[in-house]
C-alpha cells in the first residue's frame, strides 16, 4: 500500500534520528557561520556611514573581514559534518535494506523483480542523503538566517519589508502549488529506473540463452524502451524542477527591483539612510538566497520521500525469523524421517493446486526416489520441507514434529539440499564448498571432495580449493557443477539429504560412482532423491510416484513395474530411449 507524504517524512526522520548528535552539531556550526552573516550587512552599514563621516575604517574592515572568513569557515566544516552525516544515513539504509532483502520470505521475493530491488538499494538510497542533508537539515540552518535577516529588516524599515515580503509571497504560494506535481514525477523516474535495471538483470542472467537465441536485438529494443520511459520521466520531473527554479528567479529579481525603487523613494523622502538601503539589500540577498535554497530543497525532499516509499514497501514485506545459525554443524547423530499428511499446495491462491491431499511416510535412513512426469510437483515437496513455502493444508514432519514448530535454523540445519540447477556462486571453490559450512576444517573439505570426485579437478586448478570459479561457476562445466553442490551439501553433515536431479549432467562414470555414494550415505542418513534416470531409480529402498500433486503409487522398482502403469510407462520410455 503507498506511503502518504507525512509517513514518508516521518520514516525518513526516523532514518535521521541515530545521528541526531552529528546533525544537531553540524547544524550549530551552520548555525554560528549564518550569525556571522547576519552581522556583516550591519558592519557594512556601520563601513558606510564612517565612510560619510570621515571616521577611521581600520577595526570595521578588520572585523568584516573576520566575519566573511569566519563564517565561509563555519559554514564549510558545517557541510562537511553533515555530507559525512547523511552518508553514515546511506550507509545505514543499504545495510538495513541488504538484510531484510535477504531474509524475505520465498513467496514475496518470486513475485519481485531483482533488478528492481537492486535499484532500490543502490540508486533510491541516495536520495536519502540529498532528503536529509540537504532538505531537512540545511534548510532548517538556512531558516534559522532568514528568520534573522527578516527581523533586521524590520528593524531597518518595516514598510520596506511588507512589501518584500508581498512580492515573495505571492510568488511562493505558487512555488507549492509544483510540490505535488514534482514529488509524484520524481516517483515516476525513480521506479522506472529500477525497470532498467531488472531488464538489464533478466538479460545478464540468461546471458548464453540470450546469444544461442539471436535475442540481443530484442533485448537492446526492450532496455532502450525502457530508457526512453526513465528519460521521459526524468525529464518530466526536471521541467517542474526547472519551473520551481524560474519561480525562485523571478521572485529575486523581483523582490530586488521592488526594494530597489521603493527603498530609493524612501531615501528621497528622509525615511532612511542610504547606508541602511544598502543593509536591507543585502539582507534581501541572504533572504532571497533562502528562497532559492528552500526551492532546491523542496526538489530533494520530493525525491527523497519517494525514494523513502519505494525502500518502505519493501521494508514491509514479511521475512524469516530464522535466528543465529550455530558456529559448526554438530555431525548427524541419526537419520530424520519424513512425512506428509494430507498436504495441499498452491503457489498463488487463485491459482491451480499443484499439490493435492499429498500423504506419504519416508522412514529415517535409507534411499526414497520421487519419479513422475515433469510439473508433477516433486520439487515442491521439498521446497515444504525446506519451509520456502507452507502448506495451504496438512502437515510436513520430520521425526513427528510439524515442520512449522521447528525453529528455521534448526530446521535448516539438519538438512543438505541440491538444487535442480545446481548453482554456484562467485567465488573460489573452497567458497561454494564451504557455503553452508564455513567452519569446515581441511580434513572435512578433503573427504567430501574424495566422495564426490572432485579430487581431479582440484588438482587441475590453478590454485586448487583457492581458484575462482567465475560469475555462476562458468569456469565449471555441468557435471562438476553438481558435483560442488552435493559437496557443498554433504559438508553440511545433514540428518536428511534432498536431491533434486542431482545426477542429471554427470557422465556414465561419475554417475555411478555418485550413485554408490549416495547409496553408501543413505546407510546413515536419509536421503530423498528426485530423479528420471532408472540407474538411479532402481537401487532405491521406495519409490513414489508422483502426478498431478498426487501420490499415486509406492513400492519398490519391481513392485512397481508390476502394479504401476505411468511407472513402467517412464521405464520403458526411457529404456527405448537408451
Amino acid at each position: 500500500m503507498p506511503l502518504s507524504p507525512p509517513r514518508s517524512l516521518r520514516l525518513l526522520v526516523a532514518h535521521l534520528w541515530p545521528h541526531r548528535r552529528a546533525v544537531a552539531f553540524g547544524a550549530l556550526l551552520g548555525l554560528l557561520g549564518g550569525i556571522g552573516t547576519l552581522a556583516e550587512p550591519l558592519v557594512a552599514m556601520a563601513v558606510v556611514d564612517a565612510l560619510g563621516e570621515g571616521s577611521p575604517l581600520g577595526w570595521l574592515l578588520a572585523l568584516l573581514t573576520v566575519l566573511v572568513v569566519g563564517g565561509a569557515a563555519l559554514a564549510g566544516l558545517s557541510s562537511y559534518v553533515l555530507h559525512r552525516t547523511a552518508e553514515s544515513m546511506v550507509a545505514a539504509a543499504r545495510r538495513r535494506l541488504v538484510s531484510h532483502i535477504l531474509l524475505l520470505r520465498v513467496p514475496e521475493l518470486d513475485r519481485l523483480k531483482p533488478g528492481d530491488l537492486l535499484s532500490r538499494v543502490t540508486s533510491d538510497t541516495t536520495y536519502i542523503r540529498s532528503a536529509a542533508g540537504q532538505a531537512l537539515v540545511d534548510s532548517g540552518s538556512a531558516l534559522l538566517v532568514a528568520i534573522g535577516s527578516i527581523v533586521l529588516m524590520a528593524w531597518i524599515d518595516l514598510p520596506l519589508l511588507l512589501v518584500c515580503l508581498a512580492v515573495i509571497g505571492v510568488i511562493g504560494v505558487g512555488s507549492a502549488v509544483m510540490m505535488p506535481p514534482i514529488r509524484r514525477a520524481n516517483e515516476r523516474s525513480q521506479r522506472a529506473v529500477g525497470e532498467v535495471g531488472a531488464l538489464v538483470e533478466r538479460a545478464l542472467g540468461a546471458f548464453r540463452t540470450l546469444k544461442a537465441s539471436s535475442a540481443e536485438r530484442r533485448e537492446i529494443s526492450a532496455a532502450k524502451a525502457a530508457v526512453r520511459t526513465a528519460w521521459r520521466e526524468g525529464v518530466r520531473s526536471a521541467a517542474w524542477t526547472a519551473a520551481t527554479n524560474v519561480a525562485v528567479v523571478v521572485t529575486s529579481q523581483a523582490a530586488f527591483l521592488v526594494v530597489l525603487g521603493a527603498g530609493g523613494a524612501r531615501v528621497a523622502m528622509g525615511a532612511i539612510d542610504v547606508s541602511e538601503l544598502i543593509a536591507f539589500l543585502l539582507y534581501l540577498m541572504r533572504l532571497t538566497g533562502f528562497v532559492a535554497q528552500l526551492a532546491q530543497a523542496v526538489s530533494s525532499l520530493q525525491s527523497g520521500l519517494a525514494a523513502m516509499r519505494r525502500i518502505a514497501e519493501v521494508e514491509q514485506l514479511p521475512v524469516e525469523h530464522i535466528g543465529v545459525p550455530p558456529r559448526r554443524t554438530p555431525a548427524a547423530t541419526s537419520a530424520a524421517s519424513v512425512s506428509f499428511t494430507g498436504v495441499s499446495f498452491r503457489y498463488r491462491e487463485d491459482g491451480p493446486w499443484t499439490l493435492r491431499n499429498v500423504t506419504l511416510d519416508v522412514p529415517a535412513g535409507g534411499l526414497t526416489a520421487l519419479v513422475g512426469p515433469s510439473g508433477a510437483g516433486k520439487t515442491t515437496l521439498f521446497s515444504l520441507v525446506e519451509r520456502f513455502y507452507d502448506p495451504h493444508e496438512g502437515v510436513v514432519a520430520i521425526d513427528g514434529v510439524d515442520v512449522r514448530d521447528i525453529p528455521l535454523v534448526r530446521l535448516r540445519s539438519m538438512i543438505g539440499y541440491v538444487e535442480q540447477d545446481a548453482p554456484i556462486l562467485a567465488g573460489t571453490l573452497r567458497d561454494n564448498l564451504c557455503f553452508a559450512a564455513p567452519h569446515a576444517d581441511e580434513e572435512e573439505i578433503r573427504r567430501v571432495v574424495e566422495l564426490t570426485r572432485l579430487t581431479s579437478l582440484v588438482e587441475r586448478l590453478p590454485d586448487g580449493l583457492d581458484t575462482q570459479v567465475g560469475h555462476r561457476g562458468t569456469t565449471l562445466s555441468g557435471g562438476e557443477r553438481q558435483r560442488v553442490a552435493i559437496a557443498r551439501a554433504l559438508l553440511r553433515r545433514p540428518r536428511l539429504l534432498l536431491l533434486d536431479e542431482a545426477t542429471s549432467q554427470l557422465d556414465a562414470t561419475n554417475e555411478t560412482a555418485l550413485r554408490d555414494v549416495v547409496v553408501a550415505i543413505a546407510k546413515t542418513t536419509t536421503v530423498i532423491i528426485i530423479a528420471h534416470r532408472l540407474s538411479t531409480v532402481v537401487d532405491a529402498d521406495r519409490i513414489a510416484v508422483v502426478e498431478g500433486g498426487r501420490i499415486r503409487a509406492v513400492g519398490r522398482h519391481t513392485d512397481l513395474l508390476l502394479i504401476d502403469d505411468l511407472y513402467r510407462e517412464l521405464i520403458e520410455a526411457q529404456l527405448l530411449a537408451s
